[in-house]
């Protein structure tokens, strides 16, 4: 093959993955940020309040910042393609959850079994609340959005009334060390956890057959149950692994700010959650989908943010910034710019193959 076919070739290869608007669009806000400031990814190296030696800087925020994104993402990646729809209350579902969390932890003395307690226990309430959606959703037959309307407007008035009509705080080393830097770490905590749940999330779908009927179920529901997948069981499973995600996300926020404000924590995730699945190239139709694809999505919109407060832009205004920047990301990621692209690229290969003739 000669050099030309091979660029060609690879050219080809690159523009139809579906991961190539998530990287280029992340690409291009690394690049813009580099112009626009050449230090913007510098990581530096300084003591916290606690006196231990972290890592710091923009990059280490973008990716500290997103873990709660990017865990949320990969549970929505999950509903999506297995309901064709999203669910919008997961973070009132975190709320919940983080506020179980807290209850459990303030009733006790806070040690390492007593936090994994609280987290298992956050994590059965959260399942159950999904679950609830998911049967509205599977047995029912009712769309996702509105089947999850119920939850998005009951959820933070049922984490508020779990603690008793307060906003109580919990304060512990072992929970700094969770939200923050352990001891002799230098990276943060979020980061690390992140890290170990998509590792685990990644070898479930790779060595069980799990993701294979989650996609057949969004691809054709009809067809899956005739090869013997369920459907209801299966819409059933994506929930519980939601639940799981959100359960963890509420946790990881409360172990951050050392409270629970069932009005604050994580409010508006569950936009963000939707758009990374969107950025990553997923199709919100359901069907197949590709985890990394969102996680690079969610790592995007964190990115775009850390970038609009750097611009000094006021907090008020970054959502209508990002809410531009991700149509633009969005539209061209849509069925016609792909068609029109593929043309483009078409025209461009012909021209290879041309030169090469002669």
């Amino acid at each position: 093959m000669s050099n030309k076919n091979f660029i060609s070739v690879q050219f080809k290869k690159l523009t139809q993955s579906q991961l190539a608007i998530p990287i280029f669009s992340l690409l291009l806000l690394v690049v813009f940020n580099l112009i626009r400031d050449p230090s913007f990814f510098s990581i530096a190296i300084k003591q916290n309040n606690m006196g231990n030696t972290v890592l710091a800087g923009n990059l280490i925020s973008i990716l500290n910042g997103a873990s709660e994104l990017v865990i949320l993402a990969i549970g929505m990646t999950l509903v999506t393609s297995a309901t064709k729809g999203q669910d919008i209350s997961i973070g009132a579902a975190a709320a919940i959850a983080g506020s179980i969390f807290v209850k459990v932890l303030r009733a006790n003395t806070i040690t390492i079994p007593m936090i994994l307690f609280a987290l298992l226990l956050a994590c059965v309430v959260a399942i159950l609340f999904c679950l609830f959606n998911g049967i509205l959703i599977a047995k029912f037959n009712i769309q996702p959005m509105i089947a999850s309307l119920i939850l998005y407007t009951a959820g933070r008035p049922i984490a508020y009334w779990i603690n008793g009509g307060a906003t109580p705080n919990v304060d512990s080393p072992l929970l700094s060390c969770l939200g923050g830097f352990i001891p002799g770490i230098p990276v943060p905590s979020p980061i690390i956890i992140v890290i170990i749940f998509i590792l685990l999330i990644n070898a479930i779908l790779k060595f069980t057959t799990i993701g294979l009927y989650i996609q057949s179920v969004g691809i054709n529901e009809r067809a899956a149950k005739l090869n013997g997948i369920s459907p209801v069981w299966m819409k059933l499973l994506v929930f519980v692994i939601l639940g799981i995600c959100v359960s963890l996300a509420g946790s990881m926020n409360v172990c951050r700010i050392g409270l629970i404000n069932h009005e604050t924590i994580l409010i508006d995730i569950e936009m963000d959650a939707i758009l990374a699945v969107a950025i990553g190239g997923n199709a919100l139709s359901g069907g197949k989908f590709k985890l990394t694809g969102s996680i690079i999505g969610a790592y995007i919109i964190q990115t775009l943010t850390i970038t609009l407060y750097a611009m000094k832009v006021s907090s008020t205004a970054v959502k209508a910034y990002k809410a531009i920047v991700i149509i633009a990301i969005v539209v061209i990621g849509s069925p016609v710019v792909k068609k029109w692209f593929s043309q483009v690229r078409a025209k461009i290969a012909s021209k290879f193959v041309k030169v090469e003739a002669k």
